[in-house]
């Protein structure tokens, strides 16, 4: 698979990168506060504002305990109820990316929530825990629309066999997301080699949702690499209160992964090794010639003592380097300037 399309936008090979900015429930319950995250997103030049949709009810029993990974003294139920972003925020907050122009997104967590987000997003993204999450794979696969599909704690044959389901459902719109579930990402989890097994594996457009810390070197090896989609937590201030906002981007920071992805994607060029346009003034100044090196009146033998391999500067060209075995020995024609070029019409 080499491109899908998301809404407007082609993404895959010979493709821009495509950036969405997770804002997840970093709302805080606040939808003005959702409204100043797409701001936020479209200032710094995302491609997608991304937003979750889940239910704790649909997420975790009520006795499911705490979290260690979290460290506060309270059920995840309860936590997770608390970050539940409100069924009625999902057309208004579509509205407000459409007038804004920015693509909107939600990952759902149950059928519901799909339904729900079905009519307002042009895709889906499912994240990395409910990858294994055959039924809900199976109902979003049968919308039709390209998923983006988060592989954080997955193997290989997991990944593959999350692919079989949502092609056994006819659909081929699939983008692969390495994904490290770990919340920061220590630099050496981040494994973005993992891209290229994933690409090898299945044959799929894959891309990035990096849980790093730093803003741009990840992005930026994952676009190396050949990255069709990153994706990255953002927040207004790593001082919000709730569980994701720590680790996210702030805004300055959201805006320096875009630049850096869009300066990574310029540096990686086209492939082909050929002189550049840029590189055409020194090509002609600086690539090297046959020079004259003093006088050599018509007549003389080229020799070592008077010919030599020297850059053009603003003199001209004289024949290749390669030739200057070749020549010596030979008899000069014309009188030769010191520091001319020599050519094959200068000599005998």
């Amino acid at each position: 698979m080499q491109q899908i399309r998301i809404a407007d936008r082609t993404i895959g090979k010979g493709q821009p990168v495509y950036v969405i900015a997770e804002a997840g429930s970093n709302h805080n319950g606040s939808f003005a506060q959702a409204e100043r995250l797409v701001d936020v997103a479209l200032e710094a030049g995302a491609d997608a504002v991304k937003f979750q949709s889940f239910k704790a009810s649909k997420l975790y029993p009520r006795s499911a305990g705490e979290s260690d990974y979290l460290k506060v003294s309270k059920p995840i139920y309860d936590i997770i109820q608390e970050m539940e972003m409100p069924d009625a925020w999902v057309p208004r907050l579509a509205q407000y990316c459409r007038a804004r122009g920015i693509e909107f997104l939600s990952s759902p967590f149950d059928e519901q929530s799909a339904d729900l987000l079905n009519p307002y997003v042009s895709a889906f993204k499912v994240a990395s825990y409910e990858m294994t999450h055959a039924p809900l794979v199976r109902h979003i696969a049968r919308f039709g629309k390209p998923m983006i599909v988060s592989t954080g704690t997955a193997t290989l044959d997991e990944v593959r066999a999350a692919v079989d389901m949502i092609q056994a459902e006819g659909n081929q719109n699939i983008v692969l997301m390495q994904c490290t579930a770990s919340y920061p990402t220590p630099p050496e989890a981040v494994n973005a080699l993992a891209i290229r097994t994933l690409q090898e594996a299945t044959g799929l457009l894959v891309g990035l949702s990096d849980h790093s810390r730093d803003p741009v070197t990840a992005p930026v090896v994952a676009t190396a690499l050949g990255a069709c989609v990153i994706e990255k937590h953002f927040t207004l201030s790593n001082q919000l209160p709730g569980p994701d906002h720590a680790f996210a981007l702030e805004p300055s920071e959201l805006a320096q992964l875009v630049r850096s992805v869009r300066t990574a994607e310029q540096m990686l060029g086209h492939g082909r090794k050929e002189m550049l346009p840029v590189e055409a003034e020194l090509h002609a100044f600086a690539r090297r010639s046959i020079f004259a090196t003093c006088f050599i009146r018509a007549g003389e033998t080229l020799t070592r003592d008077n010919i030599a391999v020297l850059r053009c500067g603003k003199l001209g060209k004289g024949l290749a380097p390669e030739q200057f075995d070749s020549i010596l020995g030979r008899v000069v024609a014309r009188d030769l300037q010191a520091d001319s070029p020599v050519r094959l019409t200068d000599l005998r």
